[in-house]
């Protein structure tokens, strides 16, 4: 399957990457890391003697334009590595084994592997951030602690549907520059123009959904888990969700947090894209909840 609905696009796409991490206000150095489902691209910062942070980006986006707002920050207190989703948006180069049998968490165990990490913190955006808390269940001994970021835990493959439909139709269907802008509103909440006003980063997103083939990443699929396994999230994953958040603030997620004792807080003024609506809080917030 083609992750690019052409080879202009997919150039395209790729520039614009790079063009990204050139405003980084930070040194990053990019590497592939081979694993059991092919290539996966990441982005490095920070000191490798400092405790290891991987990140993880939503489904139809990449790591360059998830942590733009964030890697700064981050990679002074830790050495981040910002994972480009196998079968994703970003340089990832999944092989024909990832359209077979595509696993998770071995795929997951491959990244930590690679670097040797026993012990290390875990933050994602929406998918990201189920990938986040999940791994965390499936390996608490090899994660200290999960940031989960616009993403809360859902009971069925229906309740993502019908807020991913929602959320983003009929716009995504036809990805002018106005319908772009207009789903860009439609995600975030007031602050909106710190994406919106970046050039760059408004182009890129708007490459996304005109070149990406999102049908890539369906081999990405939630496992939903019952709430007695979730006690094992107690104490060590923590969930930022935007006030304005409409994929993830809803009375059935938010109950279901509170029923497990899940800790939460809900950001004000932010929507989905909170990491880059909020960054400097959202920051703040993660390096908080490691040193507790």
């Amino acid at each position: 399957m083609e992750r690019y609905k052409s080879p202009q696009g997919r150039q395209l796409i790729y520039q614009s990457y790079d063009k990204l991490l050139q405003s980084y206000a930070v040194h990053i150095e990019e590497e592939f890391i081979e694993t059991s489902f092919g290539q996966t691209h990441v982005i490095t910062a920070g000191d490798p003697h400092n405790p290891s942070l991987l990140l993880f980006h939503g489904t139809a986006d990449n790591a360059a334009m998830m942590w733009m707002y964030n890697m700064n920050e981050l990679s002074k207190k830790f050495y981040v590595i910002a994972v480009d989703s196998i079968g994703g948006s970003g340089k990832s180069e999944p092989n024909a084994e990832y359209f077979k049998r595509f696993d998770q968490v071995k795929w997951m165990d491959d990244i930590m592997d690679a670097f040797q990490l026993h012990n290390s913190y875990i933050c994602g955006v929406s998918y990201g951030a189920y990938l986040s808390y999940f791994y965390t269940l499936k390996r608490p001994d090899r994660i200290r602690k999960a940031m989960c970021l616009a993403g809360g835990i859902s009971s069925s493959t229906f309740e993502v549907m019908v807020k991913m439909m929602k959320a983003f139709m009929p716009e995504a269907l036809f990805p002018s520059e106005k319908n772009c802008e207009k789903l860009l509103r439609k995600l975030c909440g007031p602050n909106y123009a710190v994406f919106a006003e970046n050039e760059e980063l408004m182009r890129h997103w708007t490459y996304l959904l005109k070149y990406f083939n999102n049908k890539s990443m369906m081999k990405h699929r939630i496992q939903f888990v019952d709430d007695v396994e979730l006690a094992t999230l107690v104490g060590k994953a923590k969930f930022l969700i935007g006030e304005h958040d409409i994929l993830s603030n809803y009375p059935k997620a938010i109950h279901r947090l509170q029923r497990n004792q899940l800790n939460y807080e809900i950001i004000r003024d932010a929507g989905h894209a909170i990491n880059h609506e909020q960054a400097d809080l959202v920051n703040q917030k993660i390096i908080e909840f490691w040193n507790e």
